[in-house]
């Protein structure tokens, strides 16, 4: 299915090392466990950890998405407002989400919430607001290109009315 919202995937790939790590000490396990099936175990038990962490840790960040790609944008802010709050009291899962979430995102939880926040007002018509969350990003992630993006084309939309 193609998707006509914008995607962006920023890795940090330095965060792979500690991923690959983990799923060799899972494999030289199970390797040592079951000789013959140990590779194939070691790599399913990585996957299965990796998909339980990304569903539950961050799951009101995945609700917002899915109401995203469905276009209910105003349904979706409630849950990148959720999932902020949780990044921000929980600060270190975010922080280290290489290991605790094994995720090799360079965006933090907390940045993609307020840039997603921003995105859905602007969707939504309310451009004040979008404007808002964009500078909020700016203030707590002053290297945040979809944030300077965003509020760009706010700004140039405004400038043309």
């Amino acid at each position: 299915m193609t998707s006509t919202l914008p995607t962006v995937r920023q890795i940090a790939w330095i965060s792979i090392i500690p991923q690959i790590i983990l799923m060799a000490i899972l494999v030289i396990v199970m390797e040592i466990l079951s000789p013959q099936n140990g590779f194939l175990f070691g790599v399913a038990i990585y996957l299965g950890i990796s998909i339980i962490l990304r569903t539950t840790i961050p799951k009101d960040h995945s609700k917002g998405m899915k109401k995203i790609r469905e276009g209910n944008f105003s349904d979706a802010i409630p849950d990148f407002v959720k999932s902020y709050d949780f990044f921000t009291k929980h600060i270190w899962i975010d922080k280290y989400r290489y290991i605790t979430l094994l995720s090799s995102s360079r965006v933090s939880y907390r940045e993609m919430a307020l840039n997603n926040i921003a995105f859905s007002y602007g969707q939504i018509g309310n451009g004040e607001k979008a404007k808002e969350y964009y500078e909020q990003t700016l203030k707590e992630f002053p290297n945040s290109g979809l944030a300077t993006a965003g509020l760009r084309l706010l700004n140039s939309m405004g400038n043309k009315n």
